[in-house]
């Protein structure tokens, strides 16, 4: 079954007819033509295909497209529209990236990293619940977990979290 879907991507109103089980990931690469995200593993757990959805991050191979009607996507493309966003600026910085797949799905998981901390969310190693999130690095290792890397560039994304969040 088909179905209109509308979304704002990246800052301009799309409209797509899909079949009600279409991932965001398919809708947003294979029909709208925006690339930004990757088709890793399509089972959630590389991290590739994260996108922020109405501001937070999901890995968009797992939503369906029809249940975010209406909704705002921002990939990483997206939030280069001004020039480089901190957390772009910092991965560039500091090497946080070697082959590239992975830099967008990192980069919009960073992005909703520092939103969470700002917020107050704690995460599983955060020791003391009742003072504000301090970003350190094993904070950001956890954060960022479901985000695999298969180059191996975690140690200069941790830093590259760490600068950003620190701006």
């Amino acid at each position: 079954m088909e179905t209109e879907i509308s979304l704002r991507v990246d800052g301009e109103d799309r409209s797509l007819t899909a079949d009600t089980r279409t991932t965001l990931l398919d809708a947003l690469r294979e029909r709208l033509g925006v690339i930004a995200p990757k088709k890793g593993c399509d089972h959630g757990q590389c991290g590739s295909c994260t996108v922020l959805l109405e501001g937070r991050r999901v890995t968009s191979c797992l939503a369906l497209a029809v249940q975010h009607d209406g909704a705002e996507v921002v990939t990483a493309a997206g939030l280069a529209a001004d020039g480089l966003h901190p957390v772009q600026q910092a991965f560039v910085e500091h090497d946080g990236f070697q082959c590239g797949y992975c830099t967008p799905g990192q980069i919009c998981s960073a992005v909703g990293v520092i939103d969470e901390v700002e917020k107050g969310w704690p995460s599983h190693v955060t020791e003391d619940l009742t003072a504000p999130v301090d970003l350190d690095e094993a904070e950001i290792r956890e954060r960022m977990s479901g985000n695999i890397c298969r180059c191996g560039a975690y140690v200069n994304i941790v830093v590259a979290v760490r600068q950003a969040a620190a701006e």
